[in-house]
């Protein structure tokens, strides 16, 4: 979904039509407001959107969508050659600034780029969730387990840590691994990198577990 938000109608029609007739569905609007006054949307997109809006300026209106929780990547089009503004514009994250007459295969270009990193983002973020609701399922003693195991330390010296058996070590690494869905130490390792888990003797954020 691609939405457009330009406060001038010629201007929005014209790359409603543009954008559909290359295959994108779309939806336009005349300012930020109105396009926050939809339904929220949490797929893959992004929006196109004029930098010089009345009443919210597209620059400005980058705080507010993050404000509702959007992060849609944005590319700005201007009828102005503006460096401070495509500077700022490009600091908070826009794909691209283009100005009018915006050149379709460049137009086209920032969509399919803006749309790539929403994919990507949305790829992660899924996988982030299912990592930390495996987190959640593991018990305190497990999470323990865990940190030494990613730390790279052996079934007998995580036992001699913990003041238990080794062969308790075993129990609970088994159904760690069961719990994180894996049979590999390394995507064990891998999950914990990109969840933050420290290594042992270091907090975490879920040390208040």
């Amino acid at each position: 979904m691609v939405f457009v938000v330009d406060d001038e109608s010629s201007v929005r029609k014209s790359l409603g039509r543009l954008l559909q007739t290359s295959g994108y569905r779309t939806e336009t609007f005349p300012s930020v407001i109105d396009f926050l006054n939809r339904e929220h949307y949490d797929g893959v997109g992004c929006l196109v959107l004029d930098v010089y809006l009345r009443g919210l300026s597209g620059v400005d209106a980058i705080a507010r969508l993050q404000e509702m929780n959007y992060d849609l990547p944005v590319v700005f089009i201007t009828g102005y050659q503006d460096t401070p503004s495509c500077v700022t514009a490009m600091k908070r994250g826009a794909v691209d600034y283009l100005v009018k007459p915006v050149d379709v295969d460049d137009l086209l270009r920032a969509v399919r780029e803006g749309l790539d990193r929403r994919r990507q983002a949305l790829r992660i973020r899924s996988e982030l969730d299912w990592i930390k609701a495996n987190l959640a399922s593991l018990t305190p003693r497990e999470y323990e387990v865990l940190r030494y195991v990613v730390s790279g330390q052996l079934n007998k010296q995580i036992a001699q840590r913990m003041g238990v058996v080794e062969k308790t070590i075993k129990v609970h690494r088994s159904r760690v691994m069961r719990k994180m869905h894996t049979t590999r130490l390394v995507d064990l390792v891998r999950a914990a990198e990109k969840m933050g888990i420290p290594n042992v003797g270091e907090r975490s954020v879920f040390d208040s577990r």
